[in-house]
Order: structure tokens, then C-alpha cells, then sequence
């Protein structure tokens, strides 16, 4: 077998191919295309390529896993990877030469490739997170121009802003002016509409999306959130590297007898961590049916304030909801 790899750009990748010795078979600058990709590889002996995680390296792999290649996709943040490169000299052509000897040497951190169907909700909860950051945008800039005109909207859900707005008294030419972001506003909520709608549908056929529901705050697009950014429960080794993952861990600095805890990492996918502490604000104003997780903040608020409480909660849902998952359970949640 021989071993490579890929650096991959947008627009021109390198790409090298070396022998279990060491020897290079190939090593090549070629435009990154599924053309140009598929006369490199094809008509090749089987290789193993190693591939940096980006956010084309998906179709790249599978191009070439198409030609009859094995094709490792690498995180990027082992720095042990690059080892045979020079530090002080950063050359395209270098990194290449660097990531097929650690595909040659087995020097590598595989990352996780998605499944294709969890790709596609993914691709489908961000284009409904773009729809509402789109549409806060539009209603905070129509707020602030009612304000200018000494008028208020009042309090309600985002899609009835236009209809407050209709029967405010303001003047034609202000009211002319404003029509653009009206209409954009309507439209987004319509396309809004259409997209929770299909999300709702796609929580109530997929099985795991509907237990992870049965937990207190959780409700179709978190759930399905959550399902789409995991993808695969058997990753984790358990509730606490979910927990890491999501960003919701304290970071640490400790050394000797001195310990120091600060706030969360928030490392790892921002839309859900952002879902999980929406719902913990949910499970804390919830008033009837209080049960041992109300208790259980109520007690870390007394001590640590409201605002630890609820991230605390956060990082708690996120391991409830991986439990649940890897145990085919739904939640029961234990009285107060």
C-alpha cells in the first residue's frame, strides 16, 4: 500500500503520494476540482490519504475513496502531525510533504466524518439559525426606527411584529420608507414557517430526536440539534466527554496545591451549547411539575448565584440527553 496526502484550498491543492519506503510516486499541484481529483487518483494502486478536516474535505474524501483509495480525515489540532516540518518555514508544498509522512508513520488523530443524513439536518438547522439571526436583525432595525418617531412595539412573539406594526398610526413617507424591511420581515417569517414546520415533521419520524424530547426544555430543534451535531453517540466515552465537547466544562488552571476553576471553555458548536442554556432558562422559570433537576439548580443558585445555576444546568441537560441516547431511555425524572 502506498500513503499520502492532501493539502487542501479552495482553489489549488498538493498533493503527494510516497511508498511504505518513503519513496514519492506522485507529487502534484492540481486545481481542486472533482476532474482534476479523479485523474490524480484514478488508475492508482490503493493508498491511504490523510486528509485535513475543513469544510471540503467531505466531497474531497469522497472523490478519492471513489477511485479505490482509503482516505483518513485528520483533525487539524494535532500538532504532532506536523512534526516533520520545519516551524520557521510554512510552504504549502512542505505541510504535504509533513502530512504524508504522518500518514506513512501513522502519525495522525482521525476526526469524525458525519453521516450523510446528519450532514443534511445540519445544512438544514443552519439555514433556519441564518433565518432567525436574519429576522432579529430586521426587527431590532424597525424597533429603532419606530423609535426615532417617538413609537413603540409592543412585547410579542417575532412573528406577529409586522402585524403590531400594521396598526401603529405612522406617516406615509416614514411608513414608505420602512416597506422594505416590513416585506423582508414577512417573507422571513413565512420562510420561517416552512422551515419549522419541516423540522417538526423530521423530530416526530426520527425515534431518538422523539425520547430526547421527554427531557424538561427540550423541544424539536434542540433535540434535533443535538442528534445532528453528535451524530454518533458511540463516539463518547461518556457524559462528561459530551460535556467537553459542547463547551461546557470550567476551564482550569491548575499547578501544585493551587487549584483555579474559571468559566465554561465554550469550546465546540456554539448553536447548541447556545439551545442547551435556552432550555435550562426554560426548566428554571418553570413553575408546576418540579421535579429533582428544578431541585437540584435551586440548591447550586443558593450557593453560586442564578446565572452559574443555569449554565450548570446546561452542562446537566447535555449529559441527561447523551444518557438518555446511549440507553435507549426516556427521561424520568425523580420528584423533588
Amino acid at each position: 500500500m502506498d500513503y499520502g496526502a492532501i493539502d487542501l484550498h479552495k482553489r489549488y491543492t498538493w498533493i503527494r503520494l510516497v511508498t511504505a519506503d518513503g519513496v514519492v510516486t506522485l507529487e502534484r499541484r492540481v486545481p481542486t476540482t472533482r476532474e482534476a481529483l479523479t485523474a490524480a487518483f484514478g488508475g492508482r494502486r490503493p493508498a491511504r490519504v490523510l486528509i485535513e478536516s475543513s469544510t471540503e474535505s467531505e466531497w474531497v474524501a469522497q472523490t478519492i475513496e471513489a477511485c479505490g483509495h482509503e482516505v483518513i480525515v485528520a483533525s487539524p489540532g494535532y500538532a504532532l502531525m506536523y512534526g516533520h516540518r520545519d516551524p520557521h518555514i510554512k510552504t504549502d508544498r512542505r505541510d504535504v510533504v509533513a502530512l504524508a509522512e504522518a500518514c506513512r508513520h501513522g502519525i495522525y488523530r482521525a476526526a469524525h466524518r458525519v453521516s450523510a443524513g446528519q450532514r443534511q439536518r445540519r445544512r438544514e438547522l443552519k439555514i433556519r439559525e441564518l433565518l432567525v439571526r436574519q429576522r432579529t436583525a430586521l426587527i431590532n432595525l424597525l424597533r429603532a426606527e419606530l423609535r426615532q418617531e417617538g413609537l413603540r412595539l409592543r412585547s410579542c412573539a417575532a412573528e406577529r411584529v409586522a402585524r403590531q406594526y400594521r396598526v401603529l398610526a405612522l406617516p406615509h413617507p416614514r411608513r414608505e420608507s420602512l416597506a422594505p424591511v416590513v416585506a423582508g420581515l414577512e417573507d422571513l417569517d413565512d420562510a420561517m414557517a416552512a422551515s419549522t414546520a419541516a423540522l417538526t415533521a423530521a423530530a416526530q419520524a426520527d425515534p431518538v430526536v422523539r425520547r430526547l424530547q421527554t427531557a424538561p426544555g427540550i423541544g424539536p430543534i434542540t433535540a434535533l440539534t443535538f442528534r445532528a451535531v453528535l451524530d454518533d453517540v458511540e463516539r463518547f466515552a461518556d457524559a462528561r466527554s459530551v460535556a467537553a465537547y459542547l463547551g461546557l466544562v470550567p476551564k482550569e488552571e491548575s499547578s501544585g496545591a493551587r487549584q483555579h476553576k474559571g468559566a465554561i471553555t465554550k469550546a465546540g458548536p456554539p448553536g447548541l451549547r447556545t439551545l442547551l442554556v435556552q432550555a435550562s432558562w426554560t426548566v428554571w422559570r418553570q413553575k408546576t411539575g418540579r421535579g429533582a433537576l428544578h431541585a437540584w439548580g435551586d440548591r447550586l443558585a443558593a450557593r453560586r448565584g442564578k446565572r452559574v445555576a443555569v449554565v450548570a444546568l446546561a452542562r446537566r441537560l447535555g449529559r441527561i440527553l447523551y444518557a438518555m441516547w446511549r440507553d435507549g431511555q426516556d427521561y424520568r425524572g425523580q420528584p423533588a
